[in-house]
């Protein structure tokens, strides 16, 4: 795709599947990407640089000082646009340090969203990611920037922006599809990401998605248990540990479709999250 056309790039929400969410403690974890709920980002050739806000999701004329507040209380302070503009600065950062050449030609981003929000559904990195997508075609540097790199980056943008997470979202959103994914300190410290593995989708039993409606932020919950893991908490370390093991079981039970066994593993994920760590994601 030549860089004067314009560029559209979808991302789909993701769910946790299992071992979550050990990926920030060198665990592993099973994720797949939902097709109901995505994020589109389209790129436009232009005269300026413009990073174009969203009527609804970036709204800053109201009808009221009370609809202000209701807006804040209820959305938050935040939409797209400071993503786009994070993952803006990490990919050309990125590929200056790369020494990956970049045209100078300019564009317009833009972005929908129908992931809902705060629903531990990765809508934020889905915008991230799109974009990603769309730069790496307007630039034509797809094939200088590795798929297993690609992660990375989207995670680099939105800690730009204080947003406390991990890579299995963003490996599942690059990806695709069904993933299980191996964060060991290993590979991480020797090849800079983890062992992703694709895995057939056909492998799931029938699932149901179940969210609140007027969830909470998860990411001050994510800064209290990195903390503590930080500072070595024995039971978070033995937890986190636990929870990679669930994912590693989860994968031999889906590949030979024990859905009994999977069952239980969910279970125990679930209650390894709750237990003694209160609003655990």
């Amino acid at each position: 795709m030549g860089s004067q056309s314009t560029i559209e790039h979808k991302a789909f929400a993701r769910v946790g599947f299992l071992g979550n969410p050990s990926d920030v403690y060198y665990g592993k974890a099973i994720s797949f990407s939902l097709g109901n709920f995505w994020a589109s980002v389209r790129l436009e050739p232009s005269d300026e640089l413009i990073i174009s806000p969203h009527p609804i999701h970036d709204l800053v004329n109201f009808r009221s000082l009370d609809h202000l507040v209701d807006r804040l209380e209820n959305e938050g302070y935040y939409g797209g646009v400071r993503l786009l503009m994070a993952i803006c600065k990490v990919f050309r950062n990125y590929c200056k340090e790369e020494k990956i050449d970049l045209h100078a030609e300019k564009f317009t981003l833009s972005y929908e969203t129908n992931i809902p929000r705060q629903t531990g559904l990765s809508g934020s990195s889905a915008i991230v990611c799109a974009a990603l997508s769309c730069l790496l075609d307007f630039y034509n540097v797809r094939q200088l920037i590795r798929v297993e790199i690609r992660p990375q980056l989207i995670l680099n943008a939105e800690k730009e922006l204080g947003i406390v997470a991990g890579l299995q979202d963003r490996v599942a959103q690059v990806y695709g599809g069904l993933v299980y994914m191996d964060f060991s300190k290993e590979h991480l410290d020797k090849l800079g990401h983890g062992i992703y593995t694709p895995m057939d989708t056909s492998l799931l039993p029938p699932l149901y998605l179940i969210y609140a409606e007027n969830p909470s932020d998860s990411g001050k919950v994510h800064s209290t248990v990195r903390q503590r893991w930080l500072d070595g908490d024995e039971f978070i370390i033995s937890t986190m540990k636990e929870v990679a093991n669930v994912a590693e079981e989860g994968r031999t039970a889906l590949l030979k479709k024990d859905y009994t066994k999977l069952k239980t593993l969910m279970n125990r994920n679930f209650d390894l999250r709750r237990q003694g760590i209160s609003g655990f994601d």
